[in-house]
């Protein structure tokens, strides 16, 4: 997991000298510095009316959350498909060509994607829909591979499962039973491996018209063995009932060569239905993970060119900056942002603290500080299987 800060404050006599301000306080410290600080570079985009921008806050917080989540779901689907591939995860969790934490350290706004000659309002929109439509096409996607994945599940469970759940086709061959006979027929018992003795002591006295010394083991897991039986047709019914009472459990089953041959070439379709298509769906997921991530990167751009101006007012001079915190230095990298931006806090909101906060004056607010601050957190690691 890795934390970001993506802060700002208004411009000295430059951005730059807000940007030198914040390195030497916190990221220049000698050997004890706080952080790691970059430029979030946010190019001049057309301000509109302060009503209108009062709006667009409410709802950038919404997108701003909506596109969180929709990358959570392509990162954890990405390490569902990948299965017992993890190690290759980073490969896929990527922005464009640059790892997660490069783009965060070096990013730039889309110009072409994101027209700076646009409203914000309609900026806004083009990301809600292109967020909205990978949102949806996973969901097809999705559906559509794990219906694949869980059939073929199903029958590999079969074919591999306990002798008492699984397909016989594949185990049962023609020798292994009687095809064709009028008065004898083959009966499938599964024998706990613990009672095989039992089984062989007892078979022959279960019923009348056994055949002698016809039991054959087919078949074996760790738990049960597979025998075959002869016995005369007419004393099925009362062979079944007497296994039963010996835990030992008769498995219906009729021979069919074709149906065999079928289940196998049903299984080796889907096998290669699912290899078909995780490659372009692995694709498509690194290529919508990231045009999701760089959007929503996008919306805390244009979440915090908002706040600054309603913040710091017209016209517009601010730095946005990225500061990643170092381990175990948080709270001391928070007090002296504190310090270094308390003369911005006009409301003296941010000097409030748990002890002293009057009930409600702070309703709906989440950590407000005197400076413009919103936290990215990436965590788009394998997920625990």
């Amino acid at each position: 997991m890795t934390e970001y800060w993506i802060i700002s404050a208004p411009g000295d006599k430059t951005p730059q000298q807000t940007f030198d301000k914040l390195n030497q306080e916190t990221g220049q410290r000698g050997s004890s510095p706080l952080s790691r600080n970059f430029k979030f570079n946010i190019p001049e985009l057309k301000v509109g009316t302060i009503d209108s921008l009062l709006g667009l806050s409410d709802d950038l917080g919404k997108l701003d959350a909506h596109a969180e989540g929709v990358c959570q779901k392509v990162a954890n689907y990405l390490s569902d498909v990948l299965e017992e591939h993890q190690d290759k995860l980073d490969h896929y969790l990527r922005a464009g060509e640059a790892t997660l934490s490069n783009f965060m350290h070096h990013f730039q706004w889309n110009v072409a994607k994101y027209p700076t000659k646009l409203p914000l309002r309609t900026i806004s929109d083009i990301i809600a829909k292109l967020v909205s439509q990978v949102d949806t096409d996973l969901r097809a996607k999705s559906h559509s591979y794990n219906n694949l994945k869980t059939n073929l599940m199903n029958m590999e469970k079969k074919a591999t499962g306990s002798i008492l759940m699984r397909n016989l086709t594949q185990i049962v061959k023609k020798d292994d039973v009687i095809v064709g006979s009028e008065y004898l027929q083959s009966v499938l018992v599964v024998v706990p491996k613990a009672m095989s003795k039992d089984w062989v002591n007892e078979y022959e006295n279960l019923t009348e018209y056994v055949a002698p010394r016809s039991a054959r083991l087919i078949y074996e897991d760790e738990e049960y063995g597979l025998w075959s039986v002869t016995i005369f047709k007419k004393v099925f019914e009362e062979f079944k009932y007497n296994c039963g009472r010996y835990k030992f459990f008769v498995r219906e089953f009729q021979y069919n060569d074709q149906e065999s041959n079928s289940e196998q070439d049903q299984l080796n379709k889907l096998n290669s239905d699912k290899k078909r298509m995780l490659g372009p769906l692995l694709r498509w997921l690194k290529v919508n993970f990231s045009e999701v991530f760089i959007a929503w990167m996008h919306v805390k751009a244009l979440r915090i060119f908002v706040e600054s101006v309603l913040r710091y007012g017209l016209p517009v001079n601010f730095q946005a900056m990225v500061v990643q915190p170092l381990k175990k230095n948080r709270q001391k990298l928070r007090e002296t942002l504190n310090n270094m931006y308390k003369d911005l806090d006009s409301t003296g909101l941010s000097a409030i603290t748990d002890e002293d906060a009057i009930p409600g004056l702070t309703l709906g607010m989440q950590e407000y500080y005197a400076y413009v601050y919103y936290k990215v957190i990436i965590d788009f690691g394998a997920k625990k299987h």
